[in-house]
């Protein structure tokens, strides 16, 4: 069954450097009823989006070279109506925040499957039932939220967020392999 209605097959462009994850995602999406373009970059997917802008976009946020922000605003800004979602292993309060601003529809942290993709989509208002949280941040994950802000603001540049946060750059690199640290 298809989750999109129309006559015509709606445009989707999935981006993530995992080629195995976009191996089983992309014909999952095909399946739901997308026409399905993959990119495994930030900037081979924009020189896609610009010779056809998608209607859909699932853009991860963590790759090499330039992050899915970079992406994110400029698949906005090349067509306004294009429904975005971020997905990440790396979940962020700054960055879930900074996606929306730059134009996300929705931020998924991973796993995910197609369906809730497809229902990321069709998402058009916050959800006001939604858990709230019990008790405040650790100071690791304040750490964790704040370096993840500060990348965002020098667009995934590491050398720049270091020098902006006064860490040395091998530090932060090393913060930054880590998986978030829990809530």
């Amino acid at each position: 069954m298809n989750a999109i209605a129309g006559d015509e097959n709606p445009t989707l462009l999935l981006v993530d450097d995992d080629e195995e994850f976009l191996s089983v995602l992309a014909p999952a999406m095909n399946k739901r009823g997308f026409l399905v373009s993959t990119a495994n970059s930030a900037e081979s997917a924009f020189a896609l989006a610009e010779q056809d802008p998608p209607e859909y976009a699932v853009v991860d946020l963590k790759m090499a070279g330039n992050s899915g922000l970079v992406l994110v605003r400029q698949l906005a800004s090349l067509q306004a109506g294009t429904r975005i979602v971020v997905l990440t292993g790396f979940a962020s309060i700054s960055t879930a925040i900074e996606a929306i601003k730059l134009g996300a529809t929705h931020y998924l942290a991973k796993p995910v499957d197609a369906d809730e993709i497809v229902a990321a989509f069709g998402k058009q208002n916050g959800d006001t039932d939604i858990e709230l949280a019990a008790s405040p941040l650790s100071v690791d994950r304040l750490e964790w939220e704040h370096i993840q802000r500060v990348l965002s603001e020098h667009d995934g540049n590491i050398s720049a967020t270091a020098r902006s946060l006064n860490m040395h750059r091998r530090t932060l690199q090393r913060k930054l392999s880590k998986h978030p640290i829990k809530e």
